[in-house]
């Protein structure tokens, strides 16, 4: 059976997950930078961040964001050259 959203890289990734990635990838002094909210410069935490971005809707558009950009320069490039 083919996925319900085959485009829709965020499907099935829960907040809490994306969230964790993202840290684990960039660091929260980084991610800080990056995306300058309170909760990521002040005493952050992962339960701490996923209040405020359950509650502010654009601050999650920005972290969605930077997750799929995450996602395309993590993923390798695919090899359109036909096999010998």
């Amino acid at each position: 059976m083919a996925p319900a959203h085959p485009n829709n890289p965020l499907h099935g990734i829960t907040l809490a997950v994306l969230l964790e990635r993202l840290v684990d990838h960039y660091g929260w002094d980084e991610l800080s930078q990056i995306i300058p909210i309170r909760c990521f410069i002040f005493d952050p935490s992962i339960k701490s961040s996923l209040q405020f971005l359950r509650r502010t809707p654009w601050a999650r558009t920005k972290v969605e964001a930077l997750y799929l950009r995450f996602l395309e320069e993590s993923t390798p490039p695919a090899d359109d050259a036909p096999a010998p």
